[in-house]
């Protein structure tokens, strides 16, 4: 089966995974899969990340990251701009996420950031996703 939204994939396995309190998800790797780990990574909403090759085929292993209380850190994640409907915004527009408590991801001219971090570079682009 062919998936036609790989990041929408991955993002509703993370939303699943966190739902279902695992400890660890797996992803089928690509660049931009990568990138918004990273960022997922850097900004705390996940413990660690680690590419790993199983049976030859390329995955991303995700260590979803939990609170004292064993409550998810990651409380939603949602796709912004789809295959049939993509969504651009320059850097003067780019939406604040609950209040600024929430994480934008972009795709710009200058690779994968965060909303805050384009609008500091003064760079608008796709909207990738939201987490909070």
């Amino acid at each position: 089966m062919s998936v036609s939204d790989p990041i929408a994939d991955m993002l509703t396995k993370v939303r699943n995974a966190v739902q279902a309190r695992h400890e660890k998800v797996d992803v089928p790797t690509s660049k931009l899969k990568l990138e918004i780990v990273k960022i997922l990574k850097t900004e705390g909403y996940i413990k660690n990340f680690k590419k790993v090759q199983e049976e030859g085929k390329n995955i991303i292993r995700i260590f979803l990251k939990y609170d004292d209380s064993n409550n998810p850190v990651i409380h939603g994640v949602e796709k912004i701009s789809t295959p049939g409907r993509r969504v651009y915004s320059g850097y003067k527009d780019l939406p604040r996420i609950y209040n600024g408590l929430g994480t934008l991801i972009v795709s710009t001219s200058a690779g994968v950031t965060t909303g805050k971090k384009a609008s500091e570079k003064m760079v608008g682009g796709e909207l990738v996703c939201k987490v909070w």
